[in-house]
């Protein structure tokens, strides 16, 4: 990021060099604005569960309802026979395109804008650390996260979505043809 000037909006330089990505995952406790999570090199069941394990460690006895999103390791075999396996764990999935159900993608959203976008790291490593002093600063002074919709307006929103993919069903993607690289 280049320095800010009087009248000049915040600009980059154009030899931005991205140095890696890192894989959060995170547990919100809506009731206290806790935040729980790992980061990680890559996203991987392996990782998923393992974070798992901490969160229901952190919450001994208590029955968990988590909210989840529909990506791969939140629904594969692995994730379904782990829960099998703690039948105080609940799974919830949000439906297609309505990550905003989810509370902690409130979280990533205000994680983003106030610090992200505000920031330029230059190892993964740098990244990762940035990532859990922000998560641990948050957690000095946790607020609870409150869902201001109520049920009814969010089972009004989930119905109209529905309705609306029932109407516009979504055409399959075709495939383009590739070609043959082999010679001949």
């Amino acid at each position: 990021m280049l320095p800010l000037r009087a009248k000049k909006p915040r600009s980059w330089t154009n030899e931005y060099v991205r140095h890696g990505t890192q894989t959060l995952l995170a547990a919100l406790e809506i009731a206290s604005g806790q935040v729980m999570a790992h980061v990680k090199q890559r996203r991987t069941s392996v990782n998923f569960l393992r974070f798992l394990k901490d969160v229901i460690e952190a919450f001994p006895g208590r029955e968990l309802h988590m909210i989840l999103d529909n990506l791969n390791i939140h629904k594969n075999e692995t994730a379904r026979r782990w829960l099998k396996r703690h039948p105080r764990v609940h799974f919830h999935y949000t439906p297609t395109h309505t990550s905003w159900v989810n509370l902690v993608e409130c979280f990533f959203s205000i994680l983003g804008k106030q610090a992200l976008s505000q920031s330029v790291h230059t190892s993964k490593h740098q990244l990762k650390e940035f990532l859990l002093n922000y998560i641990a600063r948050n957690n000095q002074n946790p607020r609870p996260f409150v869902w201001t919709k109520g049920p009814e307006k969010l089972q009004r929103i989930i119905e109209a979505t529905k309705e609306y993919q029932a109407a516009h069903p979504r055409k399959p993607r075709r495939r383009r043809a590739t070609r043959n690289n082999t010679k001949n």
